[in-house]
């Protein structure tokens, strides 16, 4: 059974900085592509950033510059590291493991709000 647990999220001024962490478990690590997505209110849950089995990320325009992806396969961990955060970055932000057949996992969420 894959799961995949977040944690990491909280309540930050702007311009502040947070880490994500997602744990993985029940599944092959090393041979997925690893994600973050966020939903805001009232909005899509949208890519924030992916990192492949390679270690090539990609990134949505808005984060890039600001955020970070990374992943370490022995601990089944994946990261997101955020810098200069934003009110509009306010959302629950889900870890997400897609596999070279297309099956897809999704975390629980954690959640980030950026106000003063």
């Amino acid at each position: 059974q894959v799961q995949l647990v977040e944690s990491g999220g909280s309540l930050v001024q702007p311009g502040g900085s947070l880490r994500l962490s997602c744990a993985a478990s029940g599944i092959i690590f090393t041979l997925v592509t690893a994600g973050w997505y966020r939903q805001a209110p009232g909005k899509q849950r949208e890519l924030v950033a992916t990192i492949t089995a390679g270690d090539n990320t990609n990134y949505a325009d808005s984060m890039k510059g600001r955020f970070t992806i990374s992943r370490d396969n022995a601990k089944k961990m994946v990261y997101l590291q955020m810098n200069s955060l934003k009110p509009e970055d306010t959302a629950v932000y889900y870890c997400n493991v897609r596999t070279r057949l297309g099956s897809e996992f999704w975390g629980q969420g954690t959640q980030v709000s950026v106000s003063s």
